[in-house]
């Protein structure tokens, strides 16, 4: 019955994203909805550097961080019991969670981890996401955040 069968949760593997994955988990769960993490390599910071050892160690370690965001969604999927489809993808956080978004029926993300003046810089990723996405967007704030 629900009209959101499928959710996509984007994840930076920051605390920022934490309670949008509990939330999006909890909604999945009531609602029988299947569960997509999604992960982007974020190649816009070193995307003018040349191919060298230093720039293939940093591609390495956001690799293995891309990993460990997904392993944690799948690992909270489990204790609701639900099961976390995968999607690891390279390039730009917000264009890539708008592309996903023609294959989904909701996003539920959190305010990702950027702040300071890269924020102000590059934009806020979930604002770009609510603005050009082709399906709802669910933004939740972290719980450091609301604390604040």
């Amino acid at each position: 019955m629900s009209e959101f069968k499928k959710i996509l949760i984007p994840t930076d593997g920051s605390e920022y994203t934490k309670t949008a994955i509990a939330k999006g988990l909890a909604l999945a769960k009531q609602m029988g909805s299947e569960v997509t993490a999604m992960y982007v390599v974020d190649q816009t910071s070193f995307i003018n550097f040349p191919m060298d050892s230093t720039i293939v160690s940093v591609y390495t370690l956001l690799e293995k961080e891309g990993k460990d965001a997904i392993d944690y969604v799948i690992k909270e999927g489990e204790k609701v019991g639900i099961k976390v489809n995968t999607l690891i993808e390279e390039g730009s956080p917000s264009r890539k969670i708008v592309d996903a978004s023609k294959n989904f029926d909701l996003i539920v993300m959190g305010t990702l981890g950027r702040t300071g003046i890269s924020k102000i810089l590059l934009g806020s990723v979930a604002e770009k996401v609510i603005r050009f996405s082709e399906c709802p967007v669910l933004v939740v704030r972290s719980e450091t955040e609301v604390s604040q």
